[in-house]
């Protein structure tokens, strides 16, 4: 969706560092100009653009990251703007995908820096091309089966990533570097079962928790990127910022039965087809894909459904609310669709197939 705003000669010779921008930066013998010009021929990919997505974001686009993928299936609703930083009410009036929200923000804040914002749904089909050349992966996502993806992408590839979760008051990060620290399956070996952890619906979020976890985690993939790996932190670090507690718990060495890095056992990369139907945290709502990755002319599908309910577009996404019900319908270019009002997947699927298609 962007255009560099370097070339890769003046980011391999340094010509571009912009002494004055990184000033306050460079002045730390831990950076310096060399690791200056590391930070701007680095490669990052933020996988989510929620809250602690967009917040480490912003800080790694600040820092001079010389490019940034980020990818986030969503778009910006009122509820967001309590902490997810790079958003504000023009986004939820248009129903802006994050990511599309997040590329254009960003993009104004560096032109040293490539920003890239791509509005799809990351799973098993598409997560080995999109960490292509990447030097670190961050963690924005809202889920344990896709952090379990991109930790199976994370260690075949021998690729760094940084881990974060909040809710509540409440956060905790840990770093990743397949080789040398435990994997995320060495750690927590099953995702929670249904029902028996918190999540944002049922026990909120406060936006300063999420600043706190996302400032660690900018600062361990500068660390990374910059080559001070006796820095980094090598602990689970967690923080209750309302409690005022920070706990560091020490990690084991990798597991040589780890599924994951002991084992070299891909589950949830080598699942052949991604989830058809995945429940969104604070949404209220599911997602479904479609069987087969379709392009939908949204034109074509607003023209259809208007007669049958309200509708709204731009070159995004499309949403129609039937006439008399409860339920919204999000759609994408792709054919992904977000139903909201609706937490029952096989609800979901019949909307979808009523209004979108098989």
């Amino acid at each position: 969706m962007s255009s560099p705003s370097l070339t890769a000669q003046e980011r391999a010779t340094g010509q571009a560092l912009d002494a004055e921008r990184y000033a306050r930066q460079t002045i730390l013998p831990a950076i310096g100009a060399e690791g200056q010009r590391r930070l701007l021929q680095s490669r990052v990919l933020v996988a989510g653009c929620g809250a602690l997505g967009s917040a480490s974001a912003n800080l790694l686009v600040r820092a001079g990251i010389g490019r940034l993928t980020i990818v986030d299936r969503d778009y910006v609703e009122l509820s967001n703007l309590q902490r997810q930083v790079l958003f504000d009410e023009a986004d939820v009036r248009n129903r802006i995908p994050k990511a599309a929200a997040a590329e254009e923000k960003l993009r104004r804040i560096n032109q040293d820096v490539v920003v890239e914002g791509l509005v799809i749904d990351l799973n098993a089909s598409n997560v080995e091309r999109l960490v292509a050349g990447v030097d670190v992966i961050v963690d924005g996502l809202d889920n344990f089966e896709t952090r379990y993806l991109l930790n199976d992408v994370a260690v075949k590839h021998g690729i760094p990533w940084v881990y974060g979760g909040v809710i509540a008051s409440y956060g905790m990060t840990m770093t990743i570097r397949p080789g040398s620290s435990p994997c995320l399956r060495c750690v927590f070996p099953e995702s929670p079962p249904a029902g028996s952890a918190p999540t944002c619906d049922t026990a909120g979020v406060i936006g300063p928790a999420v600043e706190t976890v996302a400032a660690f985690q900018a600062a361990e993939v500068m660390k990374l990127i910059v080559g001070d790996t006796g820095a980094l932190n090598t602990s689970l670090l967690a923080i209750d910022l309302w409690h005022i507690s920070l706990d560091r718990v020490p990690l084991p060495a990798p597991i040589p039965s780890c599924p994951t890095c002991g084992l070299r056992n891909f589950a949830f990369l080598d699942e052949a087809t991604p989830a058809q139907t995945t429940s969104l945290c604070g949404h209220d709502a599911v997602q479904v894909l479609p069987q087969v990755s379709q392009k939908l002319d949204l034109g074509e599908l607003r023209r259809r459904l208007d007669p049958v309910g309200d509708t709204a577009a731009n070159r995004f996404l499309l949403r129609f609310r039937p006439t008399g019900s409860d339920h919204e319908l999000t759609v994408f270019p792709d054919g992904r669709a977000i139903v909201k009002g609706t937490t029952d997947p096989a609800q979901a699927r019949s909307l979808y197939a009523r209004y979108v298609g098989a």
